[in-house]
């Protein structure tokens, strides 16, 4: 049985996932930005299992670090990462919003915290292999511009969203690369379309799936062998936006997320 932390695990697709895996007898580390509805959340899970709660904003690095140091000390045996925590396009006409250290929101919290998180947490899955780490994209991508990562003209949430998780998919690529040989495994997938999310219901969607639908490739990711520097649709292989594989523009991607990462 595997010690998974699931960041954004109080609502939606976290929170499906963290009942099926502490059901089946996994370790579930929650994680949550509002610390009432986090320890709720563990009350029940422990109902069903073994859980324990972890709070922090990811739209914050420093948080986001914090969050990284705390499970490292506390489950130093953690072996699966799923970094499932994420800002939708938020409302239609909404503005652009900036994150707790002036990023763009949505790169803040759906890129820059899971490359932060994950960076964090590599020493100890490094230790615990096979281990995994699964990256919840989104089949909407759009090519980050490196002269405007924070999208500053022409802002658009669909389109703030759509370069966020475009840059966590070329990521993950590079990831994979830099992990190979290491026992530490890593991919990027689209659960579902539309799912019955608030994320989805605040952008004026009507759902077209439930999480349960997109909770399946989750699991299969999270629990199962199916390599390293995937991209899924749900269960089944699948291609990214094809400039997130092109080694140039992910050398691009890097550069501009060291320099994020440090401002």
């Amino acid at each position: 049985m595997s010690t998974v932390l699931i960041t954004g695990a109080t609502s939606g697709l976290g929170r499906y996932v963290a009942f099926e895996l502490v059901r089946a007898g996994h370790r579930v580390l929650a994680h949550g930005r509002d610390a009432g509805r986090t320890e709720r959340l563990v009350a029940e899970l422990r109902a069903e299992g073994d859980a324990e709660g972890f709070v922090a904003d990811l739209a914050s690095l420093a948080q986001v670090r914090e969050l990284g140091a705390r499970v490292a000390a506390a489950r130093p045996e953690l072996d699966v990462l799923i970094n499932n925590a994420g800002v939708g396009s938020g409302a239609p006409g909404s503005g652009r919003e900036v994150s707790a250290d002036g990023h763009e929101l949505r790169l803040a919290v759906n890129y820059l915290a899971p490359v932060a998180l994950t960076r964090a947490l590599l020493p100890v899955l490094e230790r615990n292999t096979p281990a995994r780490i699964v990256n919840v994209g989104s089949a909407g991508q759009e090519p980050l511009d490196p002269d405007d990562p924070e999208l500053t003209r022409r802002y658009s949430g669909t389109s703030a969203y759509c370069r966020s998780k475009f840059a966590l998919a070329a990521h993950t690529f590079t990831l994979a690369e830099e992990l190979a040989g290491t026992g530490v495994a890593v991919n990027v997938l689209h659960p579902a379309t539309y799912m019955d999310t608030a994320m989805v219901r605040e952008a004026g969607v009507s759902p077209w799936n439930s999480v349960a639908d997109g909770a399946a490739g989750v699991l299969a990711l999270a629990t199962g062998d199916a390599g390293s520097g995937g991209y899924y649709d749900g269960t089944r292989p699948a291609r990214a936006h094809a400039s997130a594989y092109d080694p140039r523009v992910r050398e691009r991607l890097a550069a501009v997320t060291e320099q994020l990462l440090t401002m």
